[in-house]
């Protein structure tokens, strides 16, 4: 039987382990079911301390079956300082007069969007997240990158900024996986083939889902 969804600590005894789903409240913040993140201290309060500078409208949107490592963070648009003038001071954070005079400076900022992470994304140890970036399904994120820009569907990047290192499998094998989408089969389904998703071959799972009709375009 696979572990539920809803509940916050999936593992007994360990609470530095905590689906997020069940603990997301803000509206701007949205996690798929089964994404995990693993902290010794306070993984509970993932949140507010590891999706930073979340003030604006922009989005994070985590998918399914995401491993986050402890301190990995998602930087979001409020951190932006402007740099069109002499001086990137955020005056308009301060209010009063300061506000009065810079609100429209503000407001004009270009956005970078929603930053968005696809399905069976692995965040390794204190990585980091700059706003509006977008990961691939299957991406690997090392320990300590810095990832400025996209990454591409099952490819490892790492560095700062973050570079690509190698891509999991040929591009045939990537477009077989992308079609077959195991994180969005029945859960019943991936607990039966959980041993193929994890030491299978890309055609032994995209055999999996051609046999139960769950092939998706992309």
């Amino acid at each position: 039987m696979a572990p539920d969804p809803a509940t916050v600590h999936p593992l007994p005894g360990h609470e530095r382990v905590v689906f997020l789903k069940p603990l997301v409240t803000s509206p701007t913040v949205v996690v798929g079911e089964y994404t995990y993140y693993d902290d010794p201290d306070g993984a509970s309060d993932f949140e507010r301390r590891n999706v930073l500078y979340a003030y604006g409208p922009e989005r994070l949107v985590i998918g399914r079956y995401c491993a986050i490592a402890a301190d990995t963070r998602f930087l979001m648009a409020g951190a932006a300082h402007p740099t069109t003038g002499v001086s990137t001071f955020p005056f308009t954070v301060f209010g009063g007069e300061w506000a009065e005079r810079t609100l429209d400076l503000v407001a004009a900022m270009p956005s970078r969007g929603d930053t968005v992470v696809g399905n069976d994304v692995w965040f390794g140890y204190r990585s980091t997240v700059l706003p509006g970036v977008r990961i691939g399904d299957g991406a690997v994120v090392a320990a300590g990158a810095v990832v400025t820009s996209d990454v591409p569907p099952y490819t490892v990047v790492g560095g700062n900024p973050a570079r690509p290192l190698r891509q999991r499998f040929d591009d045939a094998d990537i477009a077989l996986l992308r079609r077959a989408a195991w994180w969005d089969w029945p859960v019943e389904l991936v607990t039966e083939h959980a041993r193929t998703i994890m030491a299978g071959s890309p055609a032994d799972v995209a055999r999996v889902a051609a046999e139960h009709g769950l092939e998706r375009d992309v």
